[in-house]
């Protein structure tokens, strides 16, 4: 039976962060394995990474035996889409490009049962309610619902507190890699100007009572946000760190000698 509770929700309410992983393989094998290594949470790509419904669907059922809490990314903020993710049993939605508070609250309903919002009812046909063995479902899942809407450029940054004002908005992830194009910078998302602006926003979203957010890979610079009050941190992409292992495997063995022969198995 599905909890009533949304830990994650919860958590993003208090002091301190929730250290999170990308996934954006769009693997459930690969999910289920990340699931294992002590995340607080994981981040099922929808938007950049190949994941539809149905593999989004899987990779939930991969990760729900362990603790690390499924936020998925859609691709775009569709109330029709928004429903069937729900229905298939996500309750964080990580949605791109908010760009202003109607957005927001738009989402914010579209994730909500009437009267608080317009979500269909269908649940019986879903596995969030477990097909209607969630007897309370109905009654329960708008308490569930946590949404994360991403800020992504300089037009929405200038509207950052009247996006997290917006009831119904947990916390604001700002994207830096689309706001460092947004400001010119393409592709440098560390650069002062970039990180400047990061850090204003997360005064603003601390401000109005919301739980900031960013994907960074560089420790130290993911440590300097946490410091500055971040309270959900993605600190490593699944894609990137097999690349990058992959990689430097090959490198050792087709740039240096072969070392000496041994009878060491790797099982």
């Amino acid at each position: 039976m599905t909890s009533t509770v949304n830990n994650f929700k919860t958590a993003l309410a208090a002091p301190g962060a929730q250290i999170g992983l990308w996934l954006g393989l769009a693997e459930p094998y690969t999910a289920e394995l990340c699931a294992t290594g002590g995340f607080d949470w994981l981040l099922v790509d929808g938007e950049h990474g190949p994941n539809d419904l149905r593999s989004m669907l899987a990779t939930l059922q991969a990760v729900a035996p362990y603790p690390a809490h499924p936020v998925v990314r859609i691709p775009h903020g569709d109330a029709a889409l928004v429903k069937q993710v729900l229905e298939i049993g996500a309750t964080t939605l990580l949605v791109p490009m908010v760009e202003d508070a109607a957005q927001a609250t738009a989402l914010v309903q579209a994730m909500r049962y009437p009267p608080q919002g317009i979500r269909g009812v269908g649940s019986g046909l879903a596995r969030s309610s477990r097909w209607g063995a969630d007897a309370q479902y109905l009654h329960t899942a708008n308490d569930r619902m946590c949404l994360l809407v991403q800020v992504e450029t300089t037009a929405a940054l200038g509207r950052i507190d009247e996006i997290a004002a917006v009831e119904g908005v947990d916390g604001v992830f700002i994207g830096p890699s689309d706001l460092s194009a947004s400001m010119g910078l393409l592709g440098q998302p560390g650069h002062p100007e970039v990180r400047a602006a990061i850090e204003h926003a997360f005064t603003r979203i601390l401000a109005a009572g919301k739980a900031p957010g960013i994907l960074a890979v560089d420790e130290t610079l993911a440590r300097h946000y946490i410091g500055l009050g971040a309270r959900f941190v993605a600190v490593g992409v699944e894609a990137t760190l097999l690349a990058q292992a992959s990689r430097a495997l090959a490198r050792r063995f087709k740039d240096a000698p072969a070392p000496s022969a041994t009878n060491a198995s790797g099982y």
